[in-house]
């Protein structure tokens, strides 16, 4: 029997394109085709797999990503995703007059002041998160926005069964950060980059002109506990905001930035998840985790998340 066309997905037939001819692409039989018959099928788990030839092979496995659900769920990194929900809500146009229309609605005869304030708000917004995950970020930028579409792209197909189920308006396809976008030009409100890795001219081009790039990444100490304990993990480049500005200088100029700083408790399974969700989780095992002694039981998270306007 074909796999219904997701709800999330329907909205986004419109920025859509065929990753090999560009045209665009309409459902039909559990599939999505374009009028030249290039086909890709959308699993039954609710996604769509648009990557064509060799695949991308640094997807998070089965193993990476229970880890990154677990970890996620417990709420230590609430205070990155409500920096960047709060950014992307100050790059929507028009948010104070949503807002303050939706608060004068709700001001009547028998209504609490403020009642259903931020209704419709983002209305019209598409947001596009690239390296998605399992859409941890993508929801809840989401649930502050419940008028704006998500689409999260991801070259893990583990992590994308979960995207898919995210939330209500977050569709999920199958890409690789590193190729042009199988989106049209200049369609896309916000881009969301959380933790992953950056195409900046594609991100330039699927941008509307007053859209954001919002790009979160960790700086020194982020994490500094766990990887004094376990050397075996993956360094933060000292360098790293010097490239980030120089690839990203010629497309983009920064409107601004939040330094998201903070202690959080662990317990000993949540070190593991954490270490276990990174990409250091590729090379390391079980022995490089408890042979330096007992884990940190608690960490420091620190993270700059910074919005970026077109040039």
């Amino acid at each position: 029997m074909p796999v219904l066309l997701p709800p999330a997905l329907e909205p986004f037939l419109d920025l859509l394109c065929c990753p090999v001819c560009r045209a665009r692409l309409r459902p039909g039989r559990g599939a999505l085709r374009c009028p030249a018959g290039h086909t890709f099928d959308i699993a039954r788990q609710g996604y769509v797999s648009l990557l064509t030839g060799i695949r991308a092979t640094s997807g998070d496995d089965a193993a990476m990503v229970q880890a990154r659900n677990r970890f996620l769920s417990t709420g230590r990194y609430a205070p990155v995703r409500q920096a960047l929900t709060r950014l992307t809500a100050d790059a929507i146009p028009g948010r104070d007059r949503d807002r303050d229309r939706d608060r004068d609605r709700d001001r009547g005869p028998g209504r609490g002041r403020g009642r259903g304030r931020g209704r419709g708000r983002g209305r019209g917004t598409t947001v596009v998160d690239i390296g998605c995950g399992t859409g941890h970020y993508l929801a809840g930028v989401l649930d502050q926005l419940p008028g704006a579409r998500g689409l999260g792209l991801d070259t893990s197909a583990r992590a994308l069964r979960l995207a898919a189920r995210a939330h209500p308006r977050a569709a999920a396809a199958s890409w690789d950060v590193f190729r042009s976008f199988p989106l049209v030009d200049q369609a896309v409100d916000v881009l969301l980059d959380v933790f992953a890795p950056r195409n900046p001219a594609e991100f330039h081009r699927v941008l509307r002109p007053t859209g954001r790039l919002i790009v979160v990444r960790p700086v020194e100490r982020h994490l500094a506990e766990l990887r004094g304990r376990v050397p075996a993990m993956v360094t933060i480049d000292p360098d790293k905001e010097r490239r980030l500005h120089q690839a990203l200088d010629p497309y983009f100029e920064a409107a601004g930035t939040r330094h998201v700083a903070y202690t959080a408790p662990l317990t000993r399974q949540e070190a593991i998840d954490l270490v276990g969700m990174t990409p250091s989780a590729r090379h390391l095992t079980q022995a490089d985790l408890s042979g330096h002694g007992p884990l940190p039981d608690q960490v420091t998270v620190s993270v700059l998340a910074t919005s970026y306007r077109p040039r």
